[in-house]
């Protein structure tokens, strides 16, 4: 190309470009970043396509872990399910798997999220209410009765409770008579992005860094199918961060993790293939877009060149999408399929691994079946009636996909010096820095909406007066905690008190003495000891943890 010819050019477009009439609103993407009229070959000049791009398959993997993409196996529709009792959520479970979902993803209530028995004082009125209730192994055997362990993939999102969840999973695998080896699955169990936005966690840190070792320690030996942690950054963007701070804050509690294994002493090769990611897709489309294919680049480069990984799929970043709860409204709830589809379509132009399409209805109560539905025929219209899987990455070499994945990286790169900074990841959330960056990024939003420099329909603009929501809620009865209530009842009353005296005992031994607690925990579970009963035991062990305030 001739530069003198291409320089001239773009000098006539840029002025043709400044004296144009604009619109009012700001053009920058979601995350309140400059975006360009148009995008050059000017914008992508350092960037070289055997270095950075490539092509799928290939090292960096920017645009794809897999060569041929969605040609060999289309993404896993894994739609999130649970509510009220283990029996109301088997039953939806059957429903979905019925109507074409090929994997599992089980939504817990916040007494189980909690780690608090449903006969817990704190429990009251939240039993069954978000999700789904377990308090024991006989929870959990109710939940999967019918469904093989070894036939389907089960996601469960879970975290401060995750390996006790986790060992009632494993006793049910047991007594279906299905090996370890065979299990196929994923447990959130990411303790570090409850901290930073969340708040769903249980002990301090330290000691919460140390069960997820375990966790990953015995799942590499043990459970070698299984993700024993999927890192997600699902939540920091939910609370209110932009796209850089959550693809920065996520891998970065990643790497937490990978270098806590290291410490322990696994080999990298042993235990990283096994680490899943996990999220969100908003609606700024090409930024998503962007933040994906930066993801699985800045990771495989600092999997291969800084820890030292030599298998690839150790460099792989394999990740799950969920499009984004924060964007759906009350108002006009009919057109959150609209933002669905959108995001859902973001992730898959993204390379997911597996999706989540969010119901019509979930701003005003858990889905419906005829919201899931729909939620689900989404990702089926995607991906048969589209054409969008019949070539990997097609926006690869857009100048302006190009131009956001590589800003992209730059910005995480600024993100994880400043956490290196301050000392890593557990420092920077002691002292705040997390929390206050995504409460100053949610602010400058929420102030860019009211000043209608952003547009939300239905909300602040194209509004309808008077208007009627008519769409089926999902309600759950107050008989589902008094027939869980009554359940845990007779199961304390029949089982062996020394049996439980005993399995308790054994974890705090376990605990005191920095052995792996998986197998203890599985033991225990197998002689119905409670969720909130080895929640307790460990809290007198490891303590609970208080935020400090940050203003």
């Amino acid at each position: 190309m001739d530069t003198s010819l291409f320089d001239e050019a773009l000098g006539s477009f840029e002025k043709k470009a400044r004296d144009a009439k604009e619109t009012g609103w700001k053009h920058t993407t979601l995350s309140g970043e400059k975006i360009n009229t148009v995008y050059s070959p000017k914008d992508v000049e350092g960037n070289d396509f055997l270095c950075d791009v490539q092509f799928p398959g290939e090292y960096p993997y920017t645009r794809g872990i897999h060569p041929n993409g969605y040609r060999g196996k289309v993404w896993t529709m894994r739609q999130f399910a649970g509510f009220g009792t283990p029996e109301d959520t088997n039953e939806r479970f059957h429903y979905l798997l019925d109507h074409g979902q090929t994997g599992l993803s089980v939504a817990f209530d916040l007494p189980t999220l909690m780690g608090y028995d449903a006969d817990a004082p704190v429990s009251d009125g939240e039993v069954g209410i978000c999700g789904v209730s377990i308090s024991s192994l006989q929870d959990m055997e109710i939940l999967f009765d019918k469904i093989p362990l070894d036939k389907v993939s089960t996601s469960m999102t879970i975290n401060s409770p995750a390996a006790m969840v986790y060992a009632f999973y494993l006793a049910v695998a047991k007594k279906q008579g299905v090996d370890f080896g065979k299990l196929r699955g994923t447990l959130q169990n990411d303790i570090l992005k409850e901290y930073i936005a969340q708040k769903e966690y249980i002990y301090p840190p330290h000691p919460s860094m140390r069960i997820i070792v375990d966790m990953i320690e015995y799942s590499a030996k043990e459970v070698p199918q299984w993700n024993p942690v999927s890192v997600s950054g699902y939540h920091i963007r939910e609370a209110g961060s932009t796209a850089a701070q959550e693809l920065a804050y996520t891998l970065a509690d990643g790497f937490a993790y990978i270098e806590a294994c290291m410490e322990r002493g696994l080999d990298v090769d042993d235990f990283a293939p096994r680490i899943s990611f996990f999220f969100n897709s908003h609606l700024d489309f090409f930024e998503e877009i962007a933040k994906f294919r930066a993801a699985r680049r800045i990771y495989a480069r600092r999997m291969r060149e800084r820890y030292g990984a030599k298998s690839p799929r150790s460099w792989w970043l394999r990740f799950h999408t969920q499009t984004a709860g924060c964007s759906l409204t009350a108002q006009q709830p009919e057109n959150n399929i609209v933002r669905t589809a959108l995001q859902a379509l973001a992730g898959v132009l993204g390379g997911t691994q597996s999706l989540h399409t969010n119901s019509m209805d979930e701003t005003l109560a858990l889905p419906s079946e005829k919201a899931v539905k729909i939620a689900l025929r989404t990702q089926q219209l995607i991906a048969y009636e589209t054409g969008v899987i019949n070539t990997v990455d097609p926006l690869g070499g857009s100048y302006f996909v190009e131009a956001m994945t590589d800003k992209m990286e730059r910005m995480a790169n600024d993100i994880f010096a400043e956490i290196d900074s301050l000392g890593g990841v557990i420092n920077a959330i002691e002292s705040g820095y997390f929390q206050k960056n995504i409460s100053d990024a949610a602010y400058r939003y929420q102030k860019e909406v009211e000043r209608k420099e952003k547009i939300i329909v239905g909300v602040n603009d194209f509004i309808e007066e008077n208007e009627k929501v008519d769409i089926p809620i999902l309600t759950i009865s107050p008989d589902v905690e008094r027939k869980q209530k009554a359940r845990l009842a007779e199961l304390k009353n029949g089982r062996s008190a020394g049996d439980v005296a005993d399995s308790l005992k054994a974890l705090r031994y376990a605990a005191e003495n920095q052995q792996n607690l998986m197998p203890v925990l599985v033991e225990g579970a197998l002689k119905y000891v409670t969720l909130g009963e080895m929640i307790g035991e460990l809290k007198e062990v490891f303590g609970v943890y208080e935020e400090h305030a940050v203003f």
